[in-house]
């Protein structure tokens, strides 16, 4: 679980306790990112180096990313070699097609949210090149009336299926009791090798 910017691995409580025993072997590191002065590339790095520590070079894992989170876990899959090993990802609240709330966030300064930027070159890299993402089945989950990734509609992956939540705010995505029981069931779902995308 990859949190996102101005969140600590603190954000996911909520989730881990409604998966309770479901899911009993998770990693959520803290991935310092200086309220955004370090840009998502070397974040996704150092996910991978925390990875590798913990699950060696092989085994298989499902990645959930929320918010930037998720942005790191897609450059993760996409350029690290991620996708190698990776059977599922979920990307909660992510600005995949970047938001409008970064465009005036000039790089020099904050080049971690200048990457969300609608139009970012990270995000034309990720978006022109997605064969990464076909062995992988991808679920995007947004809000219509999200604020942070503006406009909600471009939290989504360019694969696999998109679901709204019914909920008002970004923060509610990982939160809100209705949130938590749609994430719980995808998370909690068998994994099968047939369900790719």
């Amino acid at each position: 679980m990859v949190h996102g910017l101005w969140d600590t691995p603190n954000l996911f409580r909520r989730l881990e306790a409604h998966l309770g025993a479901g899911r009993p072997e998770r990693l959520v590191p803290h991935l310092p990112h200086r309220l955004g002065a370090v840009d998502l590339g070397s974040l996704a790095r150092d996910l991978d180096g925390l990875i590798q520590s913990r699950y060696g070079p092989g085994q298989p894992i499902d990645l959930l990313g929320f918010s930037m989170g998720g942005v790191i876990g897609r450059i993760w899959l996409q350029e690290l070699g991620g996708h190698r090993r990776t059977r599922r990802f979920w990307s909660v609240g992510s600005p995949q097609q970047g938001t409008l709330a970064a465009q005036l966030v000039p790089r020099w300064l904050l080049p971690g949210i200048a990457d969300m930027k609608v139009g970012s070159s990270l995000l034309r890299r990720l978006n022109q090149q997605p064969d990464a993402l076909r062995g992988v089945s991808c679920e995007s989950f947004f809000s219509a009336t999200d604020i942070t990734v503006f406009p909600g509609w471009r939290a989504i992956l360019p694969l696999g299926p998109r679901y709204r939540l019914p909920v008002w705010t970004h923060r509610q995505l990982i939160v809100h009791p209705l949130a938590l029981e749609r994430l719980g069931q995808a998370l909690l779902a068998p994994w099968s090798s047939g369900h790719y995308e």
